[in-house]
């Protein structure tokens, strides 16, 4: 039986991720470098194609309906760019050398991702909260990590990937396949945006199909080089990891709403924006900043265990904190205690 707080969309591509790191397992060939699949010319392929749909999908009119709440928007991106990477490094701080450099790696990479955009969203309105903000926070986080998610990395890296390549390389390559295609996007609204709207679910599909043949393409030179075999542990520490930070963002977010004043409807959608991560992003972006390491397996797997375990603790909240906003309209949740059992 599904569990009725996952959203149902998104039941398929969680399994698919799972599908797809057990093809890369039985089946590494093809999508390791060099195999039939041509991995570096799907990856920048199917990354073009992504934020295409991303700029055809994405509605500037929507976004601005939200655009006054400028406080809220302070928070959730300070959460998203600011909050995150500092626990992180916190919290591997903690963690000494129990775990490796490149699920270090891996695991700050996952605190300098933007936001979602779709289930930031669908929260919310789930839990009755301020549609519109979410709205201009989820677009404004996946334009604005664009450019800082590469440069926290860098910092990160000392101003280079551990592909080897240059700052500048992966710049040119961020903006040749990442910017442009969501430009292209965005202007070709003009003619696309009816289509895109009455074909929701096929770009849904497609979209997410891109990011599982990435998945898979990413973990392929990994097994096929044996590094699993040494990193087995790496699951757990990542698993443990996001669990953790997971819980301190959440507190200090709707901590933070509180000591700002923020209505109900506010306090939600900042406590879903700030705290969620994006993998549809993530993938594409990692496959082009990190694409010439074997470790890209590795550097995946902490926001590949956030992802889910984000989606299906949200979906609680948001569904029993749209029950209560129902049955008492005014009262404003709780991220702890009685938020989290009632």
């Amino acid at each position: 039986m599904r569990l009725a707080f996952i959203p149902r969309r998104v039941d398929w591509f969680l399994s698919g991720m799972l599908v797809a790191v057990g093809l890369a397992i039985l089946f590494p060939d093809p999508g390791a470098a060099g195999g039939w699949m041509q991995p570096k010319l799907l990856t920048k392929g199917g990354v073009a194609l992504i934020f295409f749909l991303h700029g055809v999908a994405m509605s500037f009119a929507a976004m601005r309906d939200g655009a006054s709440r400028w406080r809220l928007h302070l928070l959730a991106q300070s959460a998203t760019f600011l909050l995150f990477p500092a626990l992180g490094l916190m919290l591997m701080a903690l963690a000494g050398g129990a775990v490796t450099g490149t699920l270090r790696t891996g695991f700050f990479y996952l605190c300098a991702l933007p936001s979602t955009v779709s289930s930031s969203v669908a929260m919310t309105a789930a839990a009755r909260g301020n549609v519109p903000a979410a709205v201009f926070n989820a677009t404004l986080s996946s334009l604005i990590g664009v450019v800082v998610t590469p440069a926290l990395m860098a910092w990160y890296l000392e101003a280079a990937t551990e592909g080897g390549q240059s700052l500048g390389a992966v710049i040119l390559d961020l903006m040749l396949w990442l910017v442009l295609p969501l430009v292209v996007g965005q202007v070709s609204r003009r003619w696309l945006a009816g289509w895109a709207s009455r074909n929701k679910k096929t770009i849904n599909v497609v979209d997410k199909g891109t990011i599982l043949l990435l998945v898979y393409t990413s973990f392929c030179d990994s097994v096929k080089m044996g590094i699993w075999g040494g990193h087995m542990g790496d699951a757990a520490w990542a698993l443990l990891g996001s669990v953790i930070l997971f819980v301190l963002v959440m507190a200090v977010v709707g901590g933070a709403s509180d000591l700002m004043g923020f209505a109900r409807e506010d306090r939600i959608a900042a406590i879903f924006c700030g705290s969620k991560k994006t993998l549809a992003s993530g993938v594409p972006m990692a496959a082009i900043m990190f694409g010439d390491t074997p470790d890209l397996g590795i550097i995946l797997l902490p926001i590949m265990i956030y992802h889910p375990f984000q989606l299906i603790v949200c979906g609680v909240l948001a569904e029993r904190w749209g029950r209560r906003a129902t049955a008492s309209p005014g009262v404003p949740p709780a991220v702890g205690g009685e938020g989290v059992r009632g």
